[in-house]
């Protein structure tokens, strides 16, 4: 019996990628118990004053599959889990690649309207999440998204449960014998796409094609046993786990570290108390690092490499990492789906600063087409399509956009908007999809407006993309009321009563009477941007 409702590759390209030793037929319980057998004391995760070694882990791991299987979690078991940047986080998700349950990766901000979702929609079982972070209480959530998701019948809870389970309280009895791993040929888990059209759709991921790029993005980055990683994105995040990311540095038997948040305040007390030699970035922290590393360089002096991805990053500061942080930039761009690039350590300045590097597998196909999807020409700017050894071919249980976010002979249709330099490098020059990037952060302007509209007071809303010298991207929501026009903090406030993720919330609301429209009657979202940018740089003028 396989997971349903997703789509693999197919059997020739299958057998092509074994063939050439992308898929090497290991799984994710696989590689823990080599890990645990090859690097035994070395010390694996490190999370304040806690430290787990590589054997600590697997037997963590092991501890907590017996739990579960104990409550009934099976293969195929979908479960989401909404943790922190903490050891328990990787105990919990190898636990369940042991039993072949397939976590569902929810990122900290998500509330009760993503919660719901993740819930419902993969037919969760059972839910892990921490008992506070942020202020936030997610077992007054957990029991809330629990009434409404039929098939939730656990929650789990790491530290303070209430009336949940403790996971610290799960047994360990050795007379409950774990069932066989899975096929390295079968889902892992489902990650969470960026989202343009609503909801984050799910992304099935095979430990096949994860492991491959998890290989791959450890040699490029050049991890190995003395490399110690910090961890200072939400962990869950593409780009946190395998770019290279916490994977990446556990499978090269590195030391990670992890951290709340990346405030300078928060992350460069732990770089220099752990010698950290890799971290990475979205964007908008790049600033604020540049800004404090001016007064404490030498908490920096064991950093080799900062990595920036998430969204476009501004060429200035491109240039100005390594002379003040005294590290090599490498920019990544990627993707949930699959697709990922790198600059190379060994790649000219020029290269580093002004592209987003190049993919990672011979094998990773990069079309690049113009709106009729032919080929633009070689420079052009155009839509970015890609296949490959690590890119899904359908998301979770969602045939009807299948068809419009995939060709038919399998290419995946990004959103991205791209060129190619000569030496085939790219260069992202914006979204084509109707999506806001707040700091590495990605809103689907479609599920917020839709939220908008259910407000009595809201005729209709447009939520668009305004540019911020920090985060890159803010949101602002174009709003028609009817007569009395709501108050915005009025509309702020509904918002947050829906229960989405606070960086949802749009940044700035205007009130206009109408919204110009394209030539086929839509509202022209292109006209709203440039409106919001000329407001922004008249208010800037008027201060200065």
């Amino acid at each position: 019996m396989t997971l349903a409702h997703w789509t693999p590759w197919p059997d020739g390209v299958a057998a092509e990628y074994r063939r050439k030793g992308y898929w090497q037929g290991q799984s994710f319980g696989d590689l823990l118990d080599e890990l645990a057998t090859r690097h035994g004391e070395r010390i694996a995760l490190v999370d304040g004053d806690t430290r787990w070694s590589y054997r600590r882990l697997a037997n963590e791991a092991t501890r907590v599959a017996r739990g579960l299987a104990a409550r009934g979690i099976r293969p195929h078991d979908r479960v989401v889990v909404q943790l922190p940047n903490c050891v328990e986080f990787f105990a919990v998700v190898f636990a369940l690649f042991r039993l072949g349950a397939l976590p569902v990766f929810a990122l900290p901000a998500h509330r009760r309207q993503e919660i719901g979702h993740f819930c419902r929609h993969a037919e969760a079982v059972a839910y892990v999440a921490a008992d506070r972070h942020g202020g936030f209480d997610y077992r007054a959530l957990a029991k809330t998204v629990q009434a409404e998701a039929p098939t939730l019948e656990h929650v789990l809870i790491v530290g303070d449960a209430g009336e949940h389970v403790a996971l610290a309280d799960l047994g360990d009895d050795e007379a409950i014998a774990l069932p066989d791993g899975p096929g390295a040929h079968e889902v892992a888990f489902l990650q969470l796409s960026g989202g343009s059209t609503g909801t984050p759709k799910l992304i099935p991921r095979t430990h096949d094609d994860y492991l491959y790029s998890i290989r791959e993005s450890a040699r490029i980055c050049g991890l190995d046993e003395a490399s110690v990683y910090l961890c200072a994105l939400p962990v869950a995040h593409n780009y946190a786990l395998s770019s290279p990311g916490t994977f990446g540095a556990l499978y090269a038997g590195a030391t990670v570290v992890l951290c709340d948040g990346g405030s300078p305040d928060q992350a460069f007390p732990l770089i220099e108390r752990e010698r950290v030699t890799i971290a990475a970035l979205v964007p908008s922290l790049v600033p604020v690092w540049l800004a404090a590393a001016a007064k404490r360089r030498v908490a920096l002096a064991s950093l080799r490499v900062v990595q920036v991805g998430g969204a476009r990053f501004d060429v200035t500061l491109a240039r100005r990492i390594e002379p003040e942080l005294g590290a090599k930039l490498q920019q990544v761009f990627g993707m949930a789906e699959g697709l990922v690039n790198y600059t190379r350590l060994d790649d000219p300045v020029d290269v580093v600063v002004h592209t987003q590097g190049r993919p990672i597998s011979s094998d990773d196909e990069i079309r690049i087409v113009d709106d009729g999807d032919r080929p633009v020409a070689p420079g052009e700017v155009g839509h970015l399509l890609t296949r490959g050894p690590y890119t899904i071919r359908g998301y979770y249980k969602a045939d009807a956009h299948n068809v419009r976010a995939f060709t038919p002979d399998g290419f995946y249709r990004t959103g991205d908007r791209v060129r190619m330099t000569a030496a085939g490098h790219l260069v992202v020059e914006g979204r084509a999809k109707d999506q806001i990037n707040r700091g590495g952060e990605k809103i689907a302007a479609e599920e917020v407006e839709h939220l908008l509209l259910a407000h009595p007071g809201v005729v209709d809303a447009a939520l668009v993309a305004m540019p911020d010298p920090y985060l890159g991207e803010k949101s602002c929501a174009y709003v028609i009321g009817s007569e009395p026009t709501p108050r915005a903090t009025e509309l702020l406030r509904f918002l947050r009563e829906q229960g989405i993720a606070a960086y949802k919330i749009p940044d700035r609301i205007e009130f206009v009477g109408a919204f110009p429209k394209t030539p086929v009657g839509k509202t022209d979202k292109k006209a709203l941007r440039s409106d919001i940018a000329n407001r922004l740089a008249t208010a800037e003028a008027t201060v200065g």
